[in-house]
């Protein structure tokens, strides 16, 4: 998608969808990505610059008219929020490996990144863990089940691995 500088979300026979969603930051963080180091850097500029919160990706775009910036109201409200501009925590895990990867940033900025999800929102919702969801808009609120054991995995997955560089050693996995 170059008019947006940064990747389709689908592209079909006759039709590509140009919504800015955080799926394109997962091709980013691949190991071993198909993007060349320009194509990603534009991917994160745009995730940045669109998608980025203290506390994890939006999932839409506050630009597209489809976006809900709050998860509330009866059920069909929020399910229609639930992709649609809530904010996903687990997320910030690849943002930050594609942040990594493409920027060659340091370990201070990528730890800043996270610290606020971890320092101010251990004790918020469930003491120790972090919910699912967070409203898209400011100030973010806590939202879905208060303990989502991907919301932790990923942001520590990112902390272990791209803040203090300890990576699994690919060349010593067998392969079958």
């Amino acid at each position: 998608n170059h008019k947006n500088s940064c990747l389709f979300d689908v592209v079909e026979t006759a039709y590509a969808d140009a919504t800015l969603r955080p799926n394109q930051i997962i091709a980013v963080a691949l190991d071993f990505t198909m993007l060349n180091k320009d194509r990603c850097m534009k991917v994160v500029d745009a995730t940045r610059r669109e998608l980025l919160t203290p506390f994890g990706l939006r999932t839409l775009t506050p630009k597209a008219p489809s976006y809900k910036g709050m998860y509330v109201g009866d059920r069909q409200s929020r399910d229609q929020a639930y992709h649609n501009g809530t904010v996903w925590p687990w997320l910030l895990g690849p943002y930050v490996t594609a942040l990594r990867k493409a920027e060659s940033c340091n370990t201070h900025d990528l730890k800043n990144l996270l610290m606020p999800l971890f320092t101010e929102q251990l004790t918020q919702a469930g003491l120790g863990t972090l919910s699912e969801i967070f409203d898209g808009d400011p100030p973010h609120l806590p939202r879905g089940c208060i303990a989502q054991a991907w919301s932790i995995a990923e942001p520590l997955r990112a902390y272990i691995e791209d803040v203090l560089c300890i990576r699994p050693k690919y060349e010593d996995i067998l392969l079958v």
